[in-house]
């Protein structure tokens, strides 16, 4: 289910940090991690409205690239961007408590719970934090459909890297499509996730946030 961000009030921010949605009004907002819908099952701590937020340096690179997918017929879908540490303790919370598998067969059904640190799914520190990192997908603009990349977002798994093998011609021809928008962009990808993509320069190389999305 999309995430509306209509009717939403909004907490100022910190200096050099925007709500995308602001700035890309055809975009669309579904924030993961304060729902459900995710690998934990349910809203992690730091999110306590559905919206997305990011460095300014970050969201003028996602302008420029949603520019091209709009001409293109796609308009983009975030996921994530900015994360608090808050957030990302929580990750490593559920990640520690093995008991805890309700969303094993939906985002890890191939992996024991207990590789996820070693296997690199799960850090302990992450670029999200330091507002330098978006998740996003595109989907067709008028019907709102997302493009068939091949895997679901935040599913644990090598399908999910970038020049994965076993995607059909569609999804591999879906996946260069964002890829080619956001590196064209000025941003680099992550290998292990074909979602995932990094401003460069970072703006805050040295700093962790912890402000909640509010």
């Amino acid at each position: 289910m999309n995430t509306s961000t209509a009717g939403i009030p909004k907490a100022g921010l910190p200096e050099g940090f925007v709500y995308i949605d602001e700035l890309i009004e055809d975009c669309i907002i579904d924030a993961k991690y304060a729902g459900s819908d995710n690998f934990m099952g349910r809203p992690a701590a730091g999110y306590e409205q559905p919206l997305v937020v990011m460095s300014r340096e970050l969201a003028d690179c996602c302008i420029k690239a949603a520019d091209t997918l709009r001409k293109q017929g796609y308009i983009m879908k975030f996921f994530d961007a900015y994360r608090p540490q808050s957030a990302v303790d929580d990750f490593c919370r559920w990640g520690d408590d093995l008991k805890d598998i309700r969303r094993k067969s939906v985002h890890y059904p191939n992996i024991d719970k207990a590789e996820i640190f070693d296997q690199g799914y799960i850090a302990r520190r992450s670029g999200h934090t330091r507002a330098k990192a978006v998740d996003l997908t595109i989907v067709d603009m008028h019907t709102h459909q997302e493009l068939d990349m091949g895997s679901i977002f935040d599913y644990m798994d090598s399908r999910s890297n970038h020049g994965a093998t076993g995607l059909t011609p569609q999804q591999e021809k879906n996946r260069a499509i964002l890829r080619d928008a956001m590196l064209g962009a000025g941003m680099t990808l992550y290998e292990g996730e074909w979602w995932h993509y990094n401003v460069n320069p970072e703006p805050y190389p040295d700093t962790f946030f912890n402000f909640p999305i509010k």
